[in-house]
């Protein structure tokens, strides 16, 4: 008889009259507005103006989710695609199915939109999100519980996940790798909110603390899991990736902490101010902006009027001269 177990959700949507609420949906919201919440006060009190961070969340949220869904849909394609698979439910968000690493390369992508149009350095605003998006991928997990997916090996532990009969998947108590790694998200934007403080973190090493710490946990996660994957050498394709991004998250922190060291000190141009071009910063922007203020003003030029009073008066000068001369030869 088991004495304890983490139960799971009957059902993962709730119907209200003709509109199905499922939970897999909410947590994903709900991590959203944590991630954008916590990303606005870090932006803030790093010198940005409040609202910025929502702004280019709004690029930034639907390219990671089609970003995540293409990982998922490409690394399994199997199960969409494959011979009595339907391939249209590739397209059903809804029941699952988000890969972190495809997620945050393409929302990567829709953040660099949203920092040049607001003429914002994007490692500066992934410093001031990161802890945020480790949070909203703990609230996030948890929709994995409510479909009963991407749980671990059989074990007999008092907080062992009980899974239900399903379309592929047997009854039985499992680990719930779900809880690992959203409890591991949490411990990992503890981390990064105090390394921050702590070594004042800048242009981009926040956010790479993050990446790297992830990954140290998304290796042990993943190896627990029994869902099906691709094996490489005998590890499945999702450790190597976190391998992988683990060491160029590493070799980020060092160079960067070598090649600009310290954190930027403007993060966010003020308005008036002009848009950095190609390639420069909001802080060389604002810097140029000081220097213009501080640059002396030069005497104006006389206007054209004057100009003109002064060749026409050196003309009379020139004539009574020359006039002088020629009377006294």
């Amino acid at each position: 008889m088991d004495l304890a177990y983490i139960p799971s959700p009957s059902t993962g949507v709730i119907h209200l009259g003709p509109i199905p609420l499922r939970g897999y949906a909410f947590c994903i919201i709900i991590g959203v507005f944590v991630a954008v919440w916590l990303g606005n006060k870090r932006w803030i009190a790093r010198g940005g103006t409040a609202g910025t961070v929502a702004d280019i969340a709004v690029w930034a949220v639907p390219f990671g989710l089609v970003g995540g869904r293409l990982y998922h849909v490409i690394t399994d394609y199997q199960l969409y695609f494959s011979e009595g698979e339907n391939w249209v439910d590739a397209f059903k968000i809804w029941e699952g199915g988000l890969g972190i690493w495809g997620a945050i390369a393409l929302g990567a992508v829709g953040a660099w939109i949203g920092c040049r149009r607001r003429g914002i350095p994007l490692p500066a605003y992934a410093d001031a999100i990161a802890p945020g998006i480790a949070l909203a991928q703990a609230v996030g997990r948890w929709g994995n519980w409510f479909n009963q997916e991407l749980y671990g090996k059989s074990t007999d532990l008092p907080w062992a996940l009980k899974i239900t009969e399903g379309p592929n998947r047997e009854a039985g108590l499992y680990h719930p790798t779900f809880l690992y790694e959203s409890l591991w998200c949490v411990g990992v934007a503890l981390l990064v909110i105090w390394a921050d403080r702590r070594f004042k973190l800048g242009h981009g090493r926040a956010f790479a603390l993050y990446v790297a710490a992830y990954c140290a946990g998304r290796v042990w996660t993943e190896y627990l899991r029994v869902d099906e994957a691709h094996h490489i050498l005998g590890l499945r394709l999702n450790v190597w990736t976190a391998i992988i991004v683990f060491l160029l998250a590493v070799v980020y922190m060092v160079i960067s902490a070598k090649v600009r060291p310290g954190r930027e000190e403007i993060v966010e141009p003020k308005r008036g101010e002009k848009e950095p071009k190609d390639g420069d910063t909001a802080e060389k922007t604002a810097e140029d902006a000081e220097a213009e203020e501080e640059a002396p003003v030069e005497d104006a030029p006389p206007a054209d009027e004057d100009r003109a009073e002064d060749r026409v008066g050196e003309k009379h000068k020139d004539g009574a001269g020359n006039g002088a001369g020629a009377g006294g030869r």
